[in-house]
């Protein structure tokens, strides 16, 4: 049997192809944005010593623990459709942005952490010698070299939490994998649909990747 490939149904629909790269990548934006800012508040957390905040290391240990060991279509299922029960409606498009923002900061959370505790304390002692309180020793002496240290492992991260974008098609986000979807069903060319998606997705990652790169030494660790 002889398969033809045969591409121009597909390409017509390019502008539903563009829309679907667009909220992937707003999505991921979003993610990236608010999940950097959870996982460095949750790293301070399970970093602090003070006696006073073992509740919030606590929560944010139970947290960082459950999104870490549950699969992310059911951390997006629950939002989706199980907070319906308790009163909480979301859009397809607010419950991808929760779902990926919390899985984001729990991963990133402890790849910071990993940043942090590998910081000299002689380093911490001087800052505080130094009349800083220990906000400002946490964000203006020990984050930014801690990121440096594990800009790689969040670049990937943020990687992996793109390309998990994906599932986001199956609450009907308009993402590219739904695009995809909807593509498919109305042309029949399933095959040649996912090689377009497929290198796209490879494209995306890839130049994500690149950026990520260029951007942090230049705008996150200022040299």
């Amino acid at each position: 049997m002889v398969t033809t490939l045969d591409f121009s149904l597909l390409l017509a629909q390019w502008p539903f192809l563009l829309r679907g790269v667009a909220w992937t990548l707003g999505l991921t934006a979003i993610a990236m944005a608010l999940g950097l800012v959870v996982g460095v508040a949750c790293a301070w957390a399970r970093t602090t010593s003070s006696r006073s905040l073992l509740w919030l290391r606590a929560v944010t240990g139970t947290y960082v623990e459950l999104i870490r060991n549950t699969p992310f279509i059911v951390q997006l299922f629950f939002i989706f459709f199980g907070l319906p029960s308790v009163g909480l409606r979301l859009s397809p498009e607010v419950a991808s942005i929760l779902a990926m923002v919390l899985n984001l900061g729990a991963y990133s959370a402890e790849i910071i952490r990993a940043g942090v505790q590998a910081t000299p304390r002689g380093q911490i002692e001087a800052a505080l010698s130094l009349a800083l309180n220990r906000w400002q020793v946490y964000t203006r002496v020990v984050l930014p070299p801690a990121l440096q240290r594990v800009w790689p492992a969040l670049v990937s991260q943020i990687i992996i939490v793109m390309l998990g974008s994906a599932v986001c098609g199956q609450i009907s986000t308009e993402e590219l994998s739904y695009a995809a979807n909807v593509i498919s069903a109305a042309s029949f060319r399933t095959f040649e649909s996912y090689i377009v998606v497929t290198a796209v997705y490879l494209l995306l990652a890839i130049a994500l990747r690149r950026l990520l790169h260029w951007v942090g030494p230049r705008f996150i660790f200022g040299r």
